[in-house]
């Protein structure tokens, strides 16, 4: 079968318990996320939601897997129409610890040939991770809007 697989990896000078932090709490989140923000509790089965900061769902899903601080898996709806017909993807947070730093990989992956969603995150994410990764060096981030 056919599918669209995004991957993006960056090291950041952190501790795997600061960034799992920095990936599952909202008011941190809301910081590099562009305002928005996840609600979930973080358990396997448990529905996902990212949040625009206007309270609309810009995305849902559900927790497949999860290993704080090393692991998380997504099952992750985009809610606008069209990209919502492409069906699910699936979404993996690997975090590896080295000597002063974190490696983070994302793997964002749906089975469908020349996914328009895979091709959107492509995008996003590294403003995302940009941002994460120089808020948690700096304290600041990178890119104001997207």
């Amino acid at each position: 079968m056919d599918n669209s697989t995004f991957v993006y990896v960056t090291f950041i000078r952190t501790s795997p318990e600061r960034l799992w932090a920095a990936l599952t709490q909202a008011d941190f989140m809301k910081r590099y996320w562009f305002a928005s923000h996840v609600e979930c509790d973080w358990k396997v089965g448990s529905p996902w939601r990212l949040l625009f900061p206007d309270g609309r769902v810009a995305d849902s899903g559900e927790v497949l897997e999860i290993d704080p601080p090393r692991r998380m898996v997504i099952k992750w709806l985009h809610e606008s129409p069209e990209l919502k017909a492409e069906g699910p993807s699936r979404m993996t947070m690997e975090l590896e610890p080295l000597e002063g730093a974190v490696k983070l990989t994302i793997t964002h992956s749906m089975d469908r040939a020349e996914s328009e969603l895979i091709r959107k995150v492509s995008g996003g994410w590294p403003a995302i991770l940009s941002n994460l990764k120089s808020l948690l060096e700096t304290g600041e981030i990178v890119v104001k809007k997207f």
